[in-house]
């Protein structure tokens, strides 16, 4: 029989309603750039690493994405966004519950996340680094969602199979890196819709989520 071995949390979006956050830094260094962001565009960036975040952000623009104008950008996103992160940064609807049932099943449990490393470290002190066994950050595999690497390095850090793992997202960024890892995959859309497609099982919140629930999505992708 199938066994739940680990739950892999996505953060902005998904556990942390942060993404209304990053949305007043994109908007604002936009704004820096000289153009006027479009919704269009803001919602391309939802999910994205960082360096290909920015280079969706400067094509969007009609801005030249040379390396010294991409660095100097990241610096100030990442100052500004800096800013924005200290003090309590506020939870997704039914988050914290969902964290302390799985925390409380004694199942493994690791926060994958695009967000860098600098970043990430002022999310942990509002979710609390005692609910993760281990944390892997965008900026810490060689390429960041969509691409599967933060997953898989996720699970080989916590010796597991991701294919015995269940992923929770909020971005299709996010969900194309989940599956492509192997994981299943429960969504909880967020600032952006999230399209349907084979072995994806959605719900509108955390609130109420149980662990019988995510064992049931494992054994649920295995039959499929």
């Amino acid at each position: 029989m199938t066994r739940l071995e680990a739950v892999l949390w996505d953060m902005d979006g998904t556990l942390l309603d942060s993404e209304k956050i990053w949305d007043i830094a994109v908007r604002e260094l936009a704004v820096e750039l000289g153009r006027p962001m479009s919704d269009e565009i803001r919602h391309a960036l939802i999910g994205a690493s960082g360096p290909n975040a920015l280079r969706i952000m400067f094509n969007g623009l009609g801005l030249d994405p040379t390396p010294a104008a991409l660095t100097e950008a990241g610096h100030w996103l990442e100052r500004r966004v800096t800013e924005l992160f200290h003090g309590p940064i506020p939870w997704r609807p039914g988050a914290k519950d969902a964290l302390a049932a799985v925390r409380a099943a004694g199942i493994p449990m690791a926060l994958v996340t695009n967000t860098k490393r600098s970043l990430t470290e002022y999310g942990l002190d509002t979710l609390g680094r005692e609910f993760f066994d281990v944390s892997v950050c965008g900026d810490e595999v060689a390429h960041g969602k969509p691409d599967p690497a933060v997953y898989l390095r996720a699970a080989e850090l916590l010796g597991v199979r991701a294919e015995n793992a269940v992923a929770i997202e909020d971005s299709p960024t996010g969900a194309l890196a989940a599956e492509a890892a192997g994981c299943a995959l429960l969504v909880i859309p967020c600032e952006i819709s999230v399209p349907e497609a084979p072995g994806r099982v959605f719900r509108e919140t955390l609130v109420g989520l149980t662990v019988p629930e995510l064992h049931g999505l494992l054994l649920e992708r295995r039959a499929s």
